[in-house]
């Protein structure tokens, strides 16, 4: 069985291991922080990226899953993929975007 990893952003939005108790005492504290990027589209579509701190992965083998995109609404609605870094939730963001909307978008909303 796995053991939950915990984790938060230093000032530089990387991704640091903690024990349960510092993991929480943050995510009360940070609240707007989490919010990689929100994108409203067309038809009350929302494409959510979110800093998770807990891993999501199913193994420790795998990359870490601590990020996650997600579609609320339209066809896509459901639609979820994770990530490992805060670069990698900002490209997952865009390209989930592009997905959606069928259309390149650049702007960034938190």
């Amino acid at each position: 069985m796995n053991v939950p990893r915990y984790y938060i952003l230093n000032d530089q939005n990387v991704a640091v291991l903690v024990d349960l108790y510092t993991w929480a005492r943050w995510f009360e504290a940070n609240d707007n922080h989490r919010i990689v990027q929100k994108t409203d589209l067309a038809g009350g579509v929302l494409v959510s990226t979110v800093f998770l701190g807990l891993d999501h992965a199913f193994t420790e083998d795998e990359p870490r899953k601590i990020f996650e995109t997600l579609v609320f609404g339209g066809p896509h609605d459901g639609e979820m993929d994770r990530y490992a870094t805060w670069a990698q939730a900002e490209a997952g963001h865009a390209a989930m975007v592009q997905k959606v909307s069928g259309a390149t978008v650049t702007r960034r909303t938190n």
